[in-house]
């Protein structure tokens, strides 16, 4: 907002640092309140605490600023904890650990999505959504033009994000013994012991699972719109999952997942088009859940792998409406464009909504409930961040 008292705004770079660095400071104001907690019990109960990824110490100064303005993942991210940052500073021998594969297999892909991103990029400009020509299109046109810009928006994540994971791979960077079972932006979620020397870590095995921070796979192809979150930026998921989702003063799942996307966009930024995308996804998260529980029941197993080839398309449908938003930004470029395609997507899930409460619910159908208290249970919030 500094744009407001006349200042000049903010470079992508200076914005792309302050938000890595607003998720690190929260996480680490988390991990210190943690640490003092575990000390407390260990004073009153004389025991240790078994409290997984515990840092060792509370940080001083010089230790924050260095996680703070780490060149990795400065301005790409992913986004990764303090004590992944302290585990990577004090590996007993990093030399063990491999990168050139890792990171070969990482790459392999990217120049794919280059070319795609140039190539379709050219093909189909942002900017011509903003044209008097785009509003003489037809209506199949404008419901068309959004699906290849969300294409072209999902391929240039994909070289920043997976360019990202490479350089952490280089480093050796979010590497942990397999044995740890590490999760994106969490890290290690059971208790190992590290290799000593080169005799120790040259046979262990391990993964970079921790700085995983998108699955283009698992984007383009999964089923519901609820499971292509968990494979898109990753880390910041689980980072939302674990300090806005699970703390939520929200006891529906539907609320707390609109809570959620509510401060996701805020990070993001103060563009209207953040809240408009942000908080639709809430709506179709209420549509897939209610006709899952009111039609899956029903099918055969031949109804239920054509069912699932349906909400796939209708899951990268909500998917491309939305992200005009993302893109577009201001409120009356967002709101122009999905007026000219008569707000199908809220429409629909609306419509969805309706017709699985004539429906009702279906035998074997899952409870809101029960996913909530799973949720709850677990270590993050399974709709946001897929932890087995």
């Amino acid at each position: 907002m500094v744009t407001v008292f006349g200042l000049p705004t903010p470079t992508p770079y200076t914005n792309a640092v302050q938000l890595l660095l607003t998720l690190k400071m929260v996480s680490l104001a988390h991990e210190v309140q943690e640490f003092s907690l575990a000390k407390k019990q260990e004073v009153t109960s004389f025991s240790k605490n078994p409290v997984i990824g515990l840092i060792p110490s509370k940080p001083g100064l010089m230790e924050i600023l260095c996680y703070s303005y780490c060149y990795v993942g400065l301005m790409t991210g992913p986004f990764y904890r303090y004590r992944t940052h302290y585990d990577w500073l004090h590996q007993p021998n990093s030399m063990a650990i491999p990168s050139w594969r890792p990171l070969l297999a990482q790459a392999r892909l990217v120049p794919v999505f280059g070319l795609l991103f140039l190539g379709v990029s050219e093909l189909f400009p942002l900017e011509y959504v903003r044209s008097e020509a785009f509003e003489a299109r037809s209506l199949p046109f404008r419901l068309f033009y959004m699906t290849p810009v969300f294409f072209v928006f999902r391929m240039r994540f994909y070289v920043a994000w997976l360019c990202a994971e490479c350089a952490c791979i280089a480093a050796a960077f979010g590497a942990y013994p397999t044995t740890a079972r590490a999760r994106s932006g969490s890290g290690p979620t059971t208790d190992y012991t590290p290799p000593e020397s080169s005799e120790d870590g040259a046979p262990c095995e391990y993964d970079y699972e921790t700085i995983k921070n998108i699955d283009p796979h698992g984007t383009d192809f999964c089923v519901r719109v609820k499971d292509g979150m968990r494979y898109w930026n990753m880390t910041v998921q689980w980072w939302l999952a674990q300090y806005i989702y699970k703390s939520a003063p929200f006891g529906s799942y539907v609320l707390r997942s609109a809570w959620t996307m509510l401060i996701s966009a805020y990070w993001h930024g103060i563009h209207p088009g953040y809240y408009l995308s942000f908080l639709t996804i809430p709506l179709c998260l209420a549509a897939e859940g209610a006709m899952e529980a009111a039609l899956r029941g029903r099918l055969s197993a031949r109804g239920r792998l054509g069912s699932d080839w349906v909400q796939w398309f209708l899951k990268m449908r909500a998917y491309d409406y939305m992200c005009m938003g993302f893109v577009l930004l201001s409120f009356q470029d967002t709101v122009h464009y999905w007026h000219s395609v008569y707000f199908c997507i809220h429409g629909l899930a609306v419509a969805l909504l309706l017709l699985a409460k004539v429906l009702g619910r279906g035998p074997h159908a899952t409870s809101p409930q029960g996913k909530e208290d799973g949720a709850k249970k677990g270590p993050s919030a399974p709709e946001w961040q897929h932890q087995e």
